[in-house]
């Protein structure tokens, strides 16, 4: 791959890690200031709104500027979020200028691999970054549970400096350890290669950006391969993050685990991906992609067995299938679409258009099951209605590719055929 993929890696490594230990951090600080149960979710909801509203403009930026430089402008602004949340300002708020970051690095992060490497190599590209991000997942949710344990967090604390930071809970201690870990990242992402592909100059006015964006939107979806993939990574992304949330709220319920053991479970959730993505990385092709849409199926089914179980040793092995299942079909899925992407809009734009249906899923998804706890129902409804959701949309998904193939079979075809020569070529 080079040496080059290996510094992009470690740069995500280190970037995923501590966003995944800040959202546990930032629900320890809502449990602290006392908020209402159905008030955490709104921390993911505040941090992809920037998603949202700014993809017009992030992607452009993104293929304006050389990908590494994005990253390190991206990292910073989520250090300034952290920071701000040691000076207790609203967490929620605070949390949204990280999402702000996250927003500006994503279209970087994706589009340089497209940069970077030869299409025949996206597939294997993405197992390991997913694979390595899954991993970053499970290490970023137990450092943000073991940082807020009172044992760690006491030894934090005491620490002598010779100067006063005002930081005096065990939450604030976990963000500062984050932040360091964010500079980390950041360090990484100024030794990322540079790869020669020609820069994009941005729209001269807001208005034509919007247009722009507009445009690749209604390309990617009007694409017959471009459609479905956008479609599974749309649904995929928004139950992936209720998901995180409904760990937390069932392994209270169902195991009387606290914050800092359910956030384990997450954990054991990022490793199944990270199995499935690396298996699927080593699998699918890039022409083969569609065919694992019927695992999204059998997943949404298997997430409501939760409903069953109230032991640990059968919920660990439970939840790694569910995670697998996820990461064996979201990563060719994710790999055609920047395929797709990559050839119809750019790739830091077609990864803008990613984000902003993926995380407009999350926000409807996320306000949803905000909705159904404020109103009363249990945990054990709510999982059941969730997982009949998530089969029931694939299953649509499916239905749309096969009606693609009977009415428009020549164009599907030659897509599937472009695909395959791009999956062998050298």
């Amino acid at each position: 791959m080079g040496t080059g993929f290996y510094i992009i890696m470690a740069a995500q490594f280190f970037s995923s890690l501590a966003d995944n230990a800040l959202l546990v951090a930032a629900i320890a600080l809502l449990v602290q200031a006392d908020s209402p149960s159905w008030l955490t979710p709104y921390l993911k909801f505040f941090f992809v709104v920037s998603y949202v509203f700014l993809a017009p403009f992030v992607g452009a930026f993104a293929d304006r500027l050389p990908k590494g430089a994005v990253m390190f402008i991206a990292n910073t602004i989520k250090i300034a979020g952290c920071a701000l949340m040691l000076f207790e300002l609203n967490p929620l708020a605070a949390y949204a200028l990280v999402g702000l970051g996250a927003a500006a690095y994503s279209p970087a992060k994706y589009g340089i691999l497209t940069e970077y490497l030869p299409h025949s190599k996206l597939v294997l590209a993405n197992g390991w970054i997913e694979g390595l991000t899954v991993v970053s997942i499970i290490l970023g949710v137990m450092l943000g549970g073991l940082l807020i344990r009172p044992g760690v967090a006491d030894v934090l604390l005491g620490i002598d400096l010779p100067f006063s930071v005002g930081i005096d809970t065990a939450p604030e201690a976990a963000i500062a350890i984050i932040i360091a870990v964010y500079a980390l990242a950041a360090y990484f992402n100024l030794h990322i290669p540079r790869t020669g592909t020609p820069l994009k100059p941005l729209p001269r006015h807001p208005v034509a950006t919007l247009i722009d964006f507009v445009r690749c939107v209604d390309s990617l979806w009007r694409d017959k391969l471009g459609q479905i993939s956008l479609a599974v990574t749309t649904l995929f992304w928004g139950a992936g993050a209720t998901l995180q949330f409904i760990v937390i709220d069932w392994s209270a319920a169902a195991l009387g685990y606290n914050l800092s053991q359910a956030s384990i479970l997450q954990g054991v959730c990022a490793l199944g991906i990270a199995m499935g993505a690396v298996a699927a990385s080593m699998r699918v092709r890039l022409d083969q992609s569609v065919g694992v849409i019927p695992l999204g199926i059998a997943m949404g089914l298997i997430v409501i067995l939760m409903d069953m179980v109230r032991v640990v040793w059968l919920a660990v092995p439970l939840i790694v299938l569910i995670g697998a299942l996820a990461g064996y079909f979201v990563v060719p899925m994710n790999a055609l679409l920047q395929h797709r992407g990559h050839h119809l809009v750019g790739a830091g734009r077609s990864i803008a258009v990613q984000n902003f249906n993926e995380n407009a899923s999350i926000l409807v998804m996320i306000a949803l099951y905000s909705l159904l706890l404020q109103l009363g129902l249990s945990i054990y409804t709510v999982i059941a209605l969730f997982g009949l959701f998530v089969s029931g949309t694939m299953l649509l998904v499916l239905y749309w590719f096969n009606h693609n193939r009977r009415a428009h079979g020549s164009e599907v075809e030659r897509l599937l055929a472009f695909a395959r020569a791009e999956s062998r070529r050298l």
